[in-house]
């Protein structure tokens, strides 16, 4: 069932770029979630609702800066845009640490979020953006795509896990300072592998048209906006969850139940051979999933909360697996980098939506209500696909039914 994987992955030079992309993304799991525990850990009162809005005002910039980012990446190339970022990504981080320590003001503390979620490194983007060089017209793509969605949510089962333990056994700024070590070290790290580097501006129209006017990439960023308040949603109402229950503890393994059940999904999703169209498939695994969510809203148990969980996560993977396959079929290669910065700057855009929601739900309500954004995210955006059918239907790309590799020249 693995043969796709380990056949992309003989592709020269991509192990070494796997290992580092997936230190220099761990944070993306640990950053907001690690914040939240920060704050709450620090400030009296109902600090759900401040750290849910502290952490939306990081993953918004994410949002505003994510597409720019990628589209210098695009023009200049990925190491001379990712090198600056981190150095900035590092200060952002230590400054926001200090604030919360010092009891700072919310103002200060969005300023300090503002700095380092605008700085956050684009490296699941750019590693995306890699295979789709190295693979350019070759059927081992999609697969490749589909490793990257399974590698995103075995971030997000290691991540929380780490900072729930980091922040809740040891000191409270352990886990923020573990995430923004690891952020430095794993981005310096990818960025030196220069050998499976795309070129800049492999076309000259790279300084044409912005991606997002690409049709059907509109409906996809909504589709990642749902998906990042789904996301959202579940890293702050479950540690609500576990802490009205009193198994705080439990926090990190609820959240990890999310990407186990998305993992799972996703390594089986990207070894099928799929007869019914991107676009179909996708709409129905988002009707799954705002199907799947609708017990969450009366669940009580812990442990069968944990039971559903699952079986929501087995619906994100899939769903980014096809977002991204589609973004990569329908956008032209020399926008790939912003193409799917775009869908990913919308989940972290959806994750402030969703996380700031909640968190006020769950302050003025109770938890089980707060999950009902992850409901209504999942629902529209099943509409809006619905609805865009035949935007999302790409005319597709001649691919290479060679079985030989035709990798670019890496031996430089």
């Amino acid at each position: 069932m693995l043969g796709p994987y380990r056949e992309v992955l003989r592709t020269p030079h991509t192990i070494p770029m796997e290992l580092s992309g997936f230190i220099g993304r761990l944070p993306l799991s640990m950053v907001g979630l690690g914040s939240v525990f920060l704050i709450i850990g620090n400030y009296p009162g109902k600090a759900y609702g401040l750290g849910g809005t502290v952490a939306a005002v990081g993953a918004i910039a994410t949002a505003i800066m994510g597409p720019i980012l990628g589209r210098l990446a695009d023009r200049f190339g990925q190491r001379r845009v990712l090198i600056p970022v981190v150095i900035l990504f590092g200060a952002g981080a230590t400054l926001f640490i200090i604030a919360v320590k010092n009891l700072a003001p919310a103002w200060v503390l969005c300023i300090a979020a503002l700095l380092a979620g605008g700085c956050i490194p684009p490296v699941g983007s750019m590693l995306r953006a890699r295979w789709s060089y190295l693979l350019e017209g070759s059927r081992r793509l999609p697969a490749a795509l589909a490793m990257e969605s399974v590698l995103d949510e075995l971030v997000f089962i290691i991540g929380p896990v780490l900072v729930t333990f980091l922040s809740s056994t040891g000191h409270a700024t352990s886990g923020m300072v573990v995430a923004a070590a690891l952020a430095v070290i794993g981005s310096l790290t990818f960025a030196a592998q220069h050998r499976t580097e795309p070129p800049p501006g492999r076309s000259e129209s790279y300084s044409g048209p912005s991606a997002i006017r690409t049709p059907g990439l509109s409906i996809l960023c909504l589709v990642g906006l749902s998906m990042g308040m789904t996301l959202g949603t579940f890293e702050l109402v479950l540690v609500a969850f576990a802490k009205s229950q009193h198994e705080s503890s439990l926090a990190g393994v609820l959240i990890a139940a999310l990407a186990v059940g998305s993992m799972l999904s996703g390594i089986v999703w990207g070894t099928i051979n799929w007869l019914a169209p991107l676009n179909r498939r996708l709409l129905l695994i988002l009707c799954a999933l705002a199907i799947a969510t609708l017990p969450m809203l009366v669940t009580t148990n812990i442990w069968l909360l944990l039971i559903f969980v699952v079986i929501c996560g087995m619906a994100v993977s899939p769903t980014l697996i096809t977002s991204f396959t589609l973004c990569e079929e329908l956008v032209p290669r020399e926008s790939t980098n912003e193409g799917f910065t775009w869908i990913g700057t919308t989940i972290a855009l959806g994750v402030a939506v969703g996380t700031s929601a909640s968190g006020i739900i769950v302050d003025s309500y109770n938890a089980n209500l707060a999950f009902g954004v992850a409901t209504i995210a999942a629902g529209i955006s099943a509409l809006a696909v619905w609805a865009a059918q035949r935007l999302l239907h790409p005319k597709g790309r001649i691919i290479s039914t060679d079985s030989s590799y035709g990798y670019p020249d890496l031996t430089e």
